[in-house]
């Protein structure tokens, strides 16, 4: 990828270790970038092996009072949960340094790449982008890949955080977030709608952004079995459009769906065609949709069908996603990064396919969201959980800063308790995990749930250990 003129250029981000802000610093720093950066979770001494392994890669790391920023030739990128009296942007705006905001940044780079390839959607889109990444990258087309997650095929001992990468090829594949409307800000080639459903945004605003997104591509990918996404489809000409489903006739489709525990094989159809057998090593059916948009994103990319299958079944997945992160005692530990009822449905879904009660601990990602969505979490925990499923909310996840609090997770408890499903608030996570840790059988399934924490990941290690008996989880003090 060609890095124009941030060839040597001193960028520092705030925010760094964010799940959008880290990613962007490493493909900066293959741009020839001299890349520092602060953080409040740095400063916190939260998810410390974040940040070793950016200081391995030669980050200069500095804590969040100002004391990294000392030029006002200095890029400053700062993140959406960055305010403006944080002490770096104090300094920042005192100096007169050049500013940007993680999207402005990430969506020049996207947009003057030679194929960018965006992934948008209120679910799905870092699988997706992932398993494009690695079909272009099996395929031998060195793309460049921007993601919020790490991608467990790109990941090492040496490169435990791999959220990005990069490379020389003419693509750059993106997940692109609605949340702050900055979508409206990126030009793709192809442009991936996996769906559209409630998270961050009303759905009228939704259906703005995500109609923008697509109309201006060469080739639009399309959900179709999403009823929000097949309408902004049909405004498209056809000849633009590669539609793919797995309960709908489409230009790419699923049929003869074996689900597995942790994988998952089908037949793919593509324009009526011979079937082909495809095996995912990750599991449930909205990942066989997933499958889907990225086949057909190669495809229009210029891969082979043939090339797409042999490749994507290599794909290992993403952490945080369905992660399996260990079994003892006849008992499995799952980390996920569902938070919309979308995402929190598909896994629920794909865990009920099997036998065995499911112990949830779900963590809101602000009490923001829960305003927008909290009666929807409610319809769809009341839905999707089995009779015997316990749920357990502690309270949303919080940074600092100011925020209303009209919606808790105490009323989420108590709407899934009206509608007679076990569902309990704990204010205080550790609580929450001890009595997991309790409750659990053999048999039993605990699955972390939440966004915007990356200690949720740190959590389900500890329970697993405490189930293995190699640790413990003591509740806090009454």
């Amino acid at each position: 990828m060609d890095g124009g003129n941030l060839s040597g250029r001193s960028c520092f981000f705030v925010g760094i270790g964010g799940s959008g802000m880290m990613p962007l610093a490493m493909i900066l720093a293959g741009c020839g970038a001299k890349v520092a950066g602060s953080d409040r979770s740095l400063d916190q001494g939260r998810v410390p092996a974040k940040f070793d392994d950016l200081a391995r890669r030669g980050v200069a790391l500095f804590p969040q009072d100002g004391s990294g920023i000392i030029a006002a030739d200095q890029l400053v990128i700062a993140s959406a949960a960055v305010e403006a009296s944080v002490p770096d942007m104090v300094t920042a705006a005192r100096l007169g340094c050049e500013r940007a905001t993680r999207a402005e940044m990430l969506s020049a780079l996207f947009n003057a790449s030679a194929l960018p390839i965006g992934v948008a959607g209120t679910s799905g889109k870092s699988t997706v982008t992932g398993m494009i990444g690695w079909i272009l990258y099996a395929c031998g087309r060195d793309p460049t890949v921007m993601n919020g997650a790490v991608m467990k095929n790109f990941a090492s001992p040496d490169v435990p955080f791999a959220s990005a990468l990069v490379g020389n090829g003419d693509a750059f594949v993106s997940e692109v977030d609605e949340s702050d409307g900055s979508i409206a800000g990126y030009r793709p080639r192809i442009a991936v709608l996996n769906n559209v459903g409630l998270d961050h945004k009303e759905m009228d605003e939704l259906r703005l952004l995500f109609a923008g997104f697509i109309a201006g591509a060469e080739a639009a990918i399309v959900n179709i079995d999403n009823d929000e996404a097949a309408t902004l489809a049909a405004t498209l000409p056809a000849k633009r459009v590669a539609t793919f489903a797995i309960d709908r006739e489409a230009d790419f489709l699923a049929r003869e769906i074996v689900e597995a525990p942790f994988s998952v094989t089908f037949e793919l159809i593509v324009a009526g065609g011979a079937p082909r057998t495809v095996t995912l090593q990750v599991p449930g059916r909205h990942n066989v949709a997933n499958a889907l948009a990225a086949i057909a994103a190669s495809v229009a990319a210029g891969v082979t069908i043939d090339e797409a299958v042999a490749a994507i079944a290599g794909f290992v997945g993403l952490r945080r996603r369905f992660d399996l992160v260990g079994e003892a005692n006849g008992i499995a530990v799952i980390d996920d990064f569902g938070h919309n009822p979308d995402k929190i449905a598909a896994t629920l879904d794909t865990l009920h396919a099997f036998p065995g009660k499911l112990l949830i601990l779900f963590q809101p990602h602000g009490y923001g969201p829960l305003k927008v969505m909290g009666r929807e979490l409610i319809g769809m925990f009341s839905e999707r959980m089995a009779p015997q499923d316990l749920l357990i909310l502690p309270d949303p996840v919080y940074h600092g800063g100011t925020v209303a609090r009209d919606v808790t997770s105490a009323d989420i408890a108590a709407g899934i308790v009206a509608a007679g499903r076990d569902a309990r608030h704990f204010p205080d996570r550790e609580d929450a995990a001890a009595l997991l840790v309790r409750e659990a059988r053999p048999g039993d399934r605990i699955v972390l749930m939440g966004a915007r924490d990356d200690t949720l990941a740190l959590l389900a290690a500890r329970i697993i250990a405490a189930i293995s008996g190699d640790a413990s989880i003591s509740p806090t003090d009454d």
